[in-house]
């Protein structure tokens, strides 16, 4: 789930988090009949492009020193691949340097960049607010951030995209250390001030817990996310809970392993099941295997269960993909320097092209 850039040292703390949550037995529910019609297929299919967001330690950090913003290029190699989608990491401290304070206007200039890029290619572009529901390291609902900070940045967002149907609003990367109902809270705010601009954009919902498919009917960090974000209402009704899934043992997405050829699907289930009963949409915001029989057959399973369960999924981004990752990172999808593509492009792109056919 916590995945560092290669400019800094990697972290373990999300990988021991989600080892205790892998450890917990999870409340499991019957999983409901699957759509009984066919549907129109999926409709956000893509990848993250990280680099915006690398370098978190180093804020606001210097532009294509500390951290970049995708190139023109990869946003039209990934649309010729059948892409619609780009997720877009970037960090709240950079768009906005003071809580409560305005946008900073170069980051949003390079945002909007990226925007262009994306539409030039017929793409959406999600913002990815990519900082684990903390700003400067203190996490939402202290003192220190409460969670009208939050509803304040997405207020201001909202006045600058509501216009653009191409864009959608991801309220936060995988949040943690702060309980479901607390979440919900903070959720609710930024998804009113959203709607008070006028925007009419999707709006993807997170829960905490880095948000896991897998864990997200487990008590092991407190209040369950399905029941404390059942609760979420969008007064514009365009709304959808992303989540993330990875296949290593801890599902944390540090290890080139799955743990089965299965378990793509299998960790999507519990979710998918409370998606149905809740009558709600998901989004499958991050997900990667590498490239070894046992993950290749287990990606061709995650990504086939997607598309039967389009009824409730409203598509997916893997991660990750951008010119900074190093090209032995076993989950990078950035062609290499001759322009090849990754081994998983193959199952990656046959998947893409068939969505909303």
């Amino acid at each position: 789930m916590f995945r560092t850039s290669p400019h800094f040292p990697r972290l373990r703390t999300a990988a021991l988090a989600l080892t205790l949550l892998a450890a917990t037995p999870l409340v499991q529910a019957k999983e409901p009949p699957g759509p009984k019609k066919e549907t129109a297929g999926l409709k956000y299919v893509g990848v993250n492009l990280s680099g915006a967001e690398f370098n978190s330690r180093k804020k606001p950090g210097t532009l294509f020193k500390d951290y970049t913003y995708p190139a023109a290029s990869d946003f039209s190699y990934f649309a010729g691949k059948g892409m619609n989608t780009i997720r877009l990491p970037f960090l709240w401290e950079r768009v906005q340097p003071a809580l409560n304070g305005p946008l900073d206007q170069a980051q949003l200039g390079l945002i909007k960049k990226s925007l262009e890029a994306a539409k030039a290619n017929k793409q959406y572009l999600i913002l990815d607010l990519h900082n684990y529901a903390t700003y400067n390291g203190k996490r939402i609902g202290t003192s220190d951030v409460p969670a009208s900070a939050l509803a304040d940045l997405w207020r201001r967002l909202g006045l600058e995209f509501k216009d653009d149907k191409a864009v959608i609003f991801g309220l936060m990367n995988e949040p943690n250390g702060i309980s479901a109902p607390d979440w919900a809270n903070a959720a609710q705010g930024a998804i009113n001030a959203i709607r008070k601009t006028g925007a009419k954009n999707l709006i993807l919902v997170p829960g905490t817990a880095y948000t896991g498919a897998h864990s997200w009917r487990s008590t092991s960090y407190g209040v369950s996310n399905a029941k404390a974000l059942q609760i979420l209402k969008d007064p514009g009704n365009n709304m959808a809970f992303e989540a993330h899934q990875y296949l290593d043992k801890d599902y944390s997405g540090t290890k080139p392993v799955c743990t089965s050829d299965s378990v793509g699907q299998e960790k999507l289930e519990g979710f998918t099941s409370w998606l149905r009963e809740n009558k709600q949409k998901g989004f499958l915001g991050e997900f990667a295997t590498a490239n070894n029989p046992v993950c290749d057959k287990a990606l061709e399973g995650m990504l086939t269960y997607l598309q039967k369960n389009s009824d409730v999924w409203l598509g997916w981004t893997w991660w990750a993909a951008g010119s900074w990752w190093k090209q032995d990172y076993p989950f990078t999808l950035q062609p290499g320097k001759d322009g090849s593509d990754k081994p998983q492009m193959a199952i990656l792109s046959k998947y893409a092209r068939r969505a909303g056919k």
